[in-house]
């Protein structure tokens, strides 16, 4: 779980890694733009193959890669299921489910194909951008952009203590699984409550105690960020460069061009 979330990779010395990170945010929020703006599948598939591409050059674990694309995934397959069951007319399929009449439609189906390509192009992008930029960069960026420093303070907090709530859920979790705390649904329900429950009691208790150690150590309300150096000339070149090709990209495959 820990090497699922963590940001390892992207401290790697490669082309992308070096690169300024305004660059690729500006590149990132580019693609996702356009996926979001797609009247089709063709650009947002095209965007996800990518970005998947680029991770795999990168010679990144394809088990990592697929596990973090598993919980996408399965958001795709839900939309994809309601959309073709309660939108459209033209129907495709139907059969008994239960005593339920279940029936998917071609208008339905089509329409969540299309949420499910934005979907997987939009985590994609995001998926490469955290692979190949570590956090505190990214944070850096978005204070240097003008976000609203009180939403990056606290997005820098979170990023901080997930690790530690990780930790302390998988503790609690083996000391469950120990005294066969998942062993038939109706335990295994009463299990996961319990460890719910404790990892929020955890979540309270870790903030209070953040809290009075940055007070102790000066905290005036804000956390202090230096100057972002300027951008190279050769990272200016790749962020201009990259933004027309997903331009032109956009207008092409979208049937704009021309």
């Amino acid at each position: 779980m820990l090497d699922l979330f963590s940001d390892i990779f992207a401290y790697r010395d490669n082309s992308w890694t070096r690169m300024d990170p305004r660059g690729k945010l500006v590149l990132s929020l580019a693609a996702i733009l356009g996926v979001l703006l797609s009247t089709g599948m063709v650009f947002p598939l095209t965007v996800a193959a990518f970005g998947l591409g680029a991770m795999l050059s990168l010679r990144l674990p394809a088990k990592l890669v697929g596990a973090r694309l598993a919980a996408p995934l399965g958001i795709v397959m839900v939309l994809v299921l309601l959309q073709a069951v309660f939108f459209g007319r033209t129907e495709i399929l139907s059969f008994s489910l239960l005593g339920i009449r279940v029936t998917f439609k071609q208008e339905g189906l089509w329409r969540g194909l299309l949420m499910g390509s934005k979907v997987l192009g939009g985590v994609s992008v995001m998926l490469w951008f955290s692979l190949v930029t570590p956090a505190h960069k990214i944070f850096h960026a978005l204070l240097w952009f003008r976000m609203p420093r009180g939403w990056v303070e606290i997005a820098m907090l979170m990023y901080r203590y997930i690790f530690s709530l990780l930790d302390d859920t998988a503790d609690v979790a083996a000391a469950q699984k120990v005294r066969l705390g998942y062993r038939g649904i109706k335990r295994s329900l009463s299990s996961f409550g319990a460890l719910a429950g404790a990892v929020i009691i955890r979540s309270f208790d870790q903030a209070s105690h953040t809290h009075e150690a940055m007070i102790l150590r000066g905290y005036k309300g804000f956390i202090p960020f230096g100057p972002m150096p300027v951008m190279g000339r050769s990272d200016r070149l790749r962020m201009a460069s990259g933004s027309a090709i997903l331009a032109a990209a956009y207008l092409f495959l979208e049937g704009r061009l021309f």
